[in-house]
Formats: C-alpha cells, sequence, structure tokens
C-alpha cells in the first residue's frame, strides 16, 4: 500500500516543490496545446502530483486528448473517485479503473501512467503507480490489445488538455478539482514511478525529485512546474511546447506542494447537502437551510495543539452576528445537527468565534463586545491563536482589536487550554447565505500588500504577529 503525504506531516530534505497550480470547475480552468507534428499514439508517460478539492459524482481529468465525444483518451478519476485510464471511441477500447478509492482531500497523491502497447504482457501496456507503488486491482480491466494506441495522444487533430475533457475552452465538462504540481507528459519514452520521485529514508513517504528536467521528453512532451505566475501553461522540458491558459490566474498560483502541504476547509466535516465549496476548498458558501441538515461549521485540514498560528479571512457577502470566524475543538460535538437545533462550533464550549456583529466569545459564555468592531463585506479578518498561552487574538483590516498585540502578548480572549484547535467558519443565520473565503496563506482572492511568516511562508494582506506562523506542514513540524 503506497503511503501519502498526509495532512499533518512533512517531508524533510531533498528538492522543494515551489508551486501548484489551483483548478476550480465554476470557473472551468484548463490548459491546452494542439501539436503542430504527430507523436507517438502508443508510447507515453504522465505524472501529476495533486491535491483534490474533494469527492465527486463525475470525471474529473488530469489528461486528456480529444477529438470529440467519441474519439477522446482520458486520464483521471472517475465518478466514484477511482483512477481511470480510457480510451473512448463510442464504446472503450481499452478501459481501466482502479479499485482503490483516492478521497483524500488534504494529502497529495503522486500518479504516474506508463504506456507501452509493445509489452508483451497485456498488463504492462498501461501501468498506474499512486505515491511510487503499483496498483494491481481493478474494478475495470479492459487492456489494450498487442500495439494497439490512441491515434488522439499527440495528434495534430486533437487538443491535448490539462484539467477537462473537452474543446473548445472553457465549454467542455469534466473538470479538474483542486491543486497540481509538477505536471509531466513524456512522449515516445515509457519512464517508471522512479523517474519522478523517491521514498523518503527517514518517514517512507514518497517525495519528488529534481531530475524530471532531465528526462528525455519527445516531440509533444512537457513539464509544468507552475513557477511563471503569468503563463501557468510555460513548458520548461526545453522542447518549448507551452499550453494555452484558460481562465486560470496569476491567484491561481498557490504555494500549497506536495512539499509543503497547506491548509484548506476540510469538505468531509461536515457537509451539508446545499453547501458549496470551491477555489481548491477555500471559499465557503454556506446553505440556506441548516435546519435540516448537518452543521454549516467548517474546519481546517489541519488542527494544533501547541505553538503560535495565523490566518486570515474575508466574508464577500454582508455578515451578521450569526457569522463567526475563530477555532473550534471536540469536532465530533461542534457538528452535529438536527431539524430544531444546530451546533457549531461556537456553541456551548466547542470553540470561540469573532462574530459579524462584534465580539468575541461563544455561544454560551456570551460574546464579549466592548472593545470589538462589527465587520462587513470584504473586510479581512484576521485570527491568531496562541496555544500555548490560551490566547485568542482577532483583527479588522490589521487593526487587532480590544487594544491586543499579539506580538507582545498584551491583552487578547482566554481560551480553553490542552485542545486541540482548528480554524473554524460558521453560519447560524437560517435563511441567510453567507460567502467567505479563507486565507491560510494562499488566497483564493488577490493580495495587495504580501506578507509572510517568520520562515518566509504564506501570502496575507496584513503583517503575521512576531512569532506567529501560517498553518501548513513545515510550520507543523517545528512548531506544532
Amino acid at each position: 500500500m503506497s503511503i501519502i503525504i498526509p495532512a499533518n506531516s512533512a517531508v524533510g530534505g531533498g528538492f522543494e516543490v515551489a508551486n501548484s497550480c489551483r483548478f476550480d470547475f465554476v470557473s472551468k480552468d484548463e490548459l491546452d496545446r494542439t501539436p503542430s507534428t504527430n507523436g507517438s499514439f502508443v508510447i507515453n508517460t504522465w505524472s501529476f502530483w495533486v491535491k483534490r478539492k474533494g469527492v465527486a459524482n463525475d470525471r474529473r481529468r488530469l489528461f486528456s486528448a480529444y477529438v470529440s465525444q467519441s474519439n477522446n483518451f482520458m486520464l483521471g478519476f472517475d465518478g466514484s473517485d477511482r483512477l481511470e485510464v480510457a480510451y473512448d471511441t463510442g464504446s472503450f477500447d481499452f478501459q481501466i479503473v482502479t479499485t482503490r478509492l483516492f478521497r483524500d482531500s488534504s494529502a497529495w497523491y503522486n500518479i504516474v501512467v506508463t504506456q507501452d502497447a509493445g509489452e508483451d504482457s497485456s498488463d504492462d501496456r498501461i501501468k498506474i503507480y499512486v505515491n511510487g507503488v503499483r496498483e494491481t486491482s481493478f474494478a475495470i480491466n479492459n487492456r489494450p490489445s498487442l500495439n494497439e494506441g490512441a491515434n488522439v495522444i499527440n495528434a495534430t487533430s486533437a487538443k491535448q488538455i490539462i484539467g477537462q475533457k473537452g474543446d473548445p475552452p472553457g465549454s467542455g465538462s469534466e473538470f479538474f478539482e483542486g491543486y497540481m504540481a509538477e505536471a509531466v507528459h513524456i512522449d515516445g519514452t515509457a519512464y517508471q514511478a522512479d523517474s519522478f520521485g523517491e521514498f523518503d529514508s527517514d518517514s517512507g513517504i514518497w517525495k519528488p525529485i529534481e531530475s524530471v528536467v532531465d528526462l528525455t521528453f519527445g516531440t509533444n512532451g512537457f513539464y509544468l512546474p507552475f513557477t511563471n505566475s503569468g503563463a501557468l501553461g510555460e513548458d520548461f522540458s526545453g522542447k518549448n511546447n507551452d499550453l494555452t491558459v484558460s481562465n486560470l490566474t496569476s491567484i491561481d498560483q498557490t504555494t500549497d506542494t506536495c512539499t509543503n502541504n497547506f491548509a484548506t476547509w476540510n469538505p468531509i466535516l461536515p457537509m451539508n447537502s446545499t453547501t458549496a465549496i470551491a477555489e481548491g476548498n477555500l471559499k465557503a458558501t454556506t446553505p440556506s437551510n441548516y435546519a435540516s441538515g448537518a452543521s454549516n461549521s467548517w474546519f481546517s485540514t489541519m488542527g494544533f495543539s501547541q505553538g503560535k498560528w495565523y490566518a486570515e479571512f474575508k466574508p464577500t457577502t454582508t455578515p451578521s452576528g450569526s457569522c463567526l470566524f475563530g477555532i473550534g475543538f471536540d469536532l465530533s460535538n461542534a457538528q452535529q445537527g438536527s431539524t430544531t437545533s444546530q451546533y457549531n462550533f461556537a456553541y456551548s464550549t466547542f470553540g470561540f468565534a469573532y462574530q459579524g456583529t462584534g465580539g468575541v466569545g461563544n455561544d454560551t459564555v456570551g460574546y464579549t463586545s466592548t472593545g470589538y468592531d462589527s465587520y462587513t463585506a470584504n473586510d479581512i479578518i484576521g485570527i491568531a491563536v496562541d496555544v500555548d498561552n490560551s490566547k485568542l487574538y482577532v483583527s479588522k483590516n490589521g487593526t487587532w482589536q480590544n487594544s491586543a498585540n499579539p506580538s507582545s502578548g498584551t491583552g487578547g480572549y482566554t481560551i480553553t487550554a490542552d485542545k486541540e484547535y482548528f480554524f473554524a467558519f460558521a453560519d447560524n443565520a437560517g435563511a441567510a447565505v453567507y460567502v467567505s473565503e479563507a486565507n491560510f496563506g494562499n488566497a483564493p482572492y488577490a493580495i495587495s500588500s504580501g506578507n509572510q511568516d517568520g520562515n518566509g511562508y504564506g501570502n496575507f494582506e496584513y503583517a503575521v504577529p512576531s512569532g506567529y506562523y501560517a498553518l501548513n506542514t513545515k510550520n507543523l513540524a517545528e512548531y506544532g
């Protein structure tokens, strides 16, 4: 069984991946190119590092070669969250679907697919590796016949697409949702997984290697490290096979990568049937029918039981006293709900929040309002948590409320000691619908200033308090 890079784990040493690209279904993000010269139909390699948005009810493609609905090649996740490699000509010429599901939205996967139609064994004509380990169990295992390729791969007649199915750009379907790093296509050579990663000698975790750039990419191969925010489709293979960008902007370049995993909202905890989440699990839209479903609380994928942590939040609709940003714990209770009562992280003693009408506290002890301003749409709310000293600090547009100063440790709201906390957001206002965007260091909205923590991580609108850190695996390994 392969080992993934879990939400709270960091891989030490070696090659550091600087950037990823954030893809979203709503904005229909993709990259594409049409080859000017045919390449190989039968021998190819693909490698992607991906962090998924969450479970899906439709295919989510990493790579497509597309002529039409009845003539296209696909590589990605199927509607049941299994990996799928297939060639569809109206019926499937070949189709391989894993038994294993891939539903962890807090972790990074390395997916390597090798095609070599000339292999004697049909099982070797398509190989799938996840985090260095070959997949051997399949729900569907319709293999290519000897020397059978897909005449759309590397073809001048077919658009080669990263992130969706169809053509023209923005009008297709099956868009990938989540983060993608180190995207590679090799034309004409079948490389194995160890050309893209290796197992860390200390942790046993699969990690990327730097030598990808030295591979032979062939006529239509490309290497996308996403390091140029102004041209996210720039090819670094040396072949100049740049991809055209559709709907992606510089904001979609992030530092959330397979070597430094950043927190997002957790799409699994909890989920109301009408809840919407987008932009790499950073934009949350609360439902209007909370009383009939699960909690409207959102929690970060990473928690912390020691250290000092900072995040920013931006409500994009006008909030009320029932719009809450803060920290929660005891998630098994905080996410309960029924038709008559609504639990959230600030209900009872499950957490502490800064409410829209001003005030800090929770529903049980009440909210201390003196010295705490109300906030409105597009204000930037800063949350600083000193777990070691049991203090919560909140800011509005860079001003720390109630004359507190987290850098010096003065003031602040006293929180419950000896808890594992998570950043949290909740709506408890019935029919009201709230939209908020979270910034754990990789904001889904434009940052006008740009501020990093003391380790140089994150991109925040306002200065990070001295001694406080963005919530990512590198910082957790050092301080958490």
